[in-house]
Order: C-alpha cells, then sequence, then structure tokens
C-alpha cells in the first residue's frame, strides 16, 4: 500500500465506504456526481462561475462558498474588481480583496480554459494548466473545479480528507501539502477507489460525508 498507511486502517475504512455504498447516502452521492457529469456540458459563463467558486474556496468554508456564488452570480463575470470586493465583504468572505483580484485577473483565461476543457486532454494535464495559469488556484481548487464539471479522476485533498486519512492512520498529517505529497496521497486514494470500484472523485464525496455528515459540491 502507498504512503505511511497500515492495512487494518485501510480495510476499516474500506468496510465504512462500502457500508455507506449501500445506505441511502449512494443515491445522495449518484444524483451529485450526476449533476457533475451533466455541468460539462454548460456554457464557458457557467463553468467560469464554477471556477470562481473553487477560487472562493481556498482557506475558506466550501459551504459559505455556495451561498457567496448563488447571490454574485454574474457578477463575478462583470463586476469591477473594487465592486466585487466589496460584494465579498458584505457576504463575509474572509479574503475579499485578493479573490476578487484573481477573479477578475482569472477572466482573461475564460476563452482558453473553455477550449482545454473541450480537447481530449486528461484532467491531470488541465490541472497542471490551471495551476500554472490561473492565480488562487493550487492542486486542491484546480481538482475541486475539475471534479465538479465531470472530471472524475482527481482527488480533492482538503483538510477534511486528510482528517479522514489520519484517522485511519493511512497517513501522517502533513504540515504543509506540498505538490510532491499531494501526489503521493491521492496516489494512495487511486488505491482506496480502485478497491472500492468508485472514482477518485465518487470516493471524495463519501469521505466529505463520512467526515461532515454533508454532500456537498
Amino acid at each position: 500500500m502507498g504512503v505511511d498507511g497500515d492495512l487494518e486502517g485501510l480495510t476499516s475504512l474500506i468496510e465504512r465506504v462500502e457500508n455507506l455504498k449501500r445506505s441511502a447516502v449512494k443515491s445522495i452521492i449518484d444524483a451529485r456526481v450526476k449533476e457533475f457529469m451533466e455541468s460539462r456540458n454548460k456554457p464557458p459563463a457557467e463553468i467560469f462561475k464554477e471556477l470562481c467558486f473553487c477560487i472562493l474556496t481556498a482557506n475558506f468554508s466550501a459551504e459559505k462558498s455556495i451561498k457567496i456564488q448563488s447571490e454574485i452570480g454574474d457578477g463575478f463575470l462583470n463586476l469591477s474588481e473594487s465592486m466585487l470586493a466589496e460584494k465579498l465583504r458584505s457576504l463575509n468572505h474572509r479574503y475579499p480583496e485578493i479573490r476578487a483580484k484573481y477573479i477578475v485577473e482569472a477572466r482573461k483565461i475564460i476563452n482558453p480554459l473553455w477550449k482545454i476543457l473541450n480537447s481530449s486532454l486528461d484532467g491531470k494535464f488541465i490541472r497542471e494548466w490551471l495551476v500554472k495559469n490561473v492565480k488562487g488556484i493550487g492542486y486542491k481548487e484546480a481538482s475541486h473545479f475539475l471534479r465538479n464539471i465531470g472530471f472524475m479522476n482527481l482527488a480533492i485533498i482538503d483538510f477534511h480528507i486528510i482528517n479522514v486519512l489520519s484517522k485511519y492512520g493511512l497517513i501522517k498529517r502533513p504540515k504543509t501539502l506540498t505538490r510532491c505529497r499531494y501526489l503521493e496521497i491521492e496516489g494512495l486514494l487511486s488505491e482506496i477507489a480502485d478497491k472500492i470500484g468508485l472514482s477518485l472523485g465518487e470516493l471524495d464525496l463519501y469521505l466529505w460525508y463520512m467526515e461532515t455528515g454533508k454532500v456537498l459540491k
């Protein structure tokens, strides 16, 4: 087994996920995955708004970011940087100025992003492109964005997922999540997903539910 884990912890985690797959949670997760897959057909503006949501989630609550995304809507596309920052501040985002700056700067990649998403390129290649070309987007945020529009072969490694893996003795909690460490943990999650018969995107939803009791996007 990869990374730092032990076989007993791996077996326990797999059993827990398998139990959830036999529960009512499965239908909720299946419905969410269906939404993700259907999102691949959304127009460029809607895809960009999903990218903005993921920019907002960095070091901030995903649940609160969902509410902010709903409130701002097309403002991600047309508000000035100062107006967007003020809107984020009024909605209690933790970093209104820098997130507004990142979002406004990201507008220049709407068309290139649309083209690359509709190419035959693999999700992992697109993730590297996003990390390189979009300020405020790291591996977690890029993976989150791509999963939310139907690329299911990427792991979203946030503190919830790290908590689950460390509780089961599968990893040591990292002090910092470097690119190398991120990819190592993604490799472990890929092993687990293969054993359970899930994609990485589906596994993320099950692990998130185990930690939070919720199924979000």
